[in-house]
């Protein structure tokens, strides 16, 4: 029951984040040249586990890209202490080398919400389940794919895959 409920989460998160992508594409509110990305993750991998770590932790994405590699987005994730949470963010695109520009450098930044209750400490700087965060990443991206290796400060990685969408 607990796994079926947590599918129905992860499905009404995955057609929330689309919904936003495709209501921004029918409103022109994108220009030429943007992309609108969607991603997800189906597990973190830990640095050093814990007994409090939920069984799976997961996230889906929607992104906003911009032709000058400037980027906004939303994820919502469940933490690995199992909270829902939440990430805004915006951030910097660079391509590893103009020889091969699949492969790229990612740096985004912006508010961590939901690390709450005995758990507030396992992200810095957090007050009432808000705090900032910072993600740097290496991607590969191919057509309108993309795979990313996401370093979450001390605590671990993820592995994110993602579709451009809109573009």
């Amino acid at each position: 029951m607990r796994l079926a409920r947590q599918l129905c989460r992860l499905a009404v998160a995955a057609h929330l984040t689309t919904s936003i992508a495709a209501g921004a594409a029918e409103t022109n509110l994108l220009s030429p040249g943007d992309v609108i990305m969607i991603q997800a993750a189906p597990t973190v991998i830990h640095f050093d586990n814990s007994d409090e770590h939920v069984k799976y932790s997961w996230l889906v994405g929607v992104e906003w890209q911009h032709p000058s590699r400037w980027l906004a987005g939303f994820s919502y994730f469940n933490n690995s202490f199992g909270q829902k949470s939440q990430y805004y963010y915006g951030g910097y695109q660079w391509r590893l080398s103009e020889g091969n520009p699949n492969w790229f450098l990612k740096l985004t930044g912006g508010l961590l919400v939901g690390y709450k209750e005995d758990h507030e400490d396992a992200v810095p700087y957090n007050h009432n389940g808000y705090s900032p965060g910072i993600i740097p990443a290496v991607g590969y991206k191919w057509n309108r794919f993309n795979v990313q290796l996401n370093l979450l400060g001390t605590a671990g990685l993820m592995v994110t895959v993602g579709y451009d969408l809109i573009r």
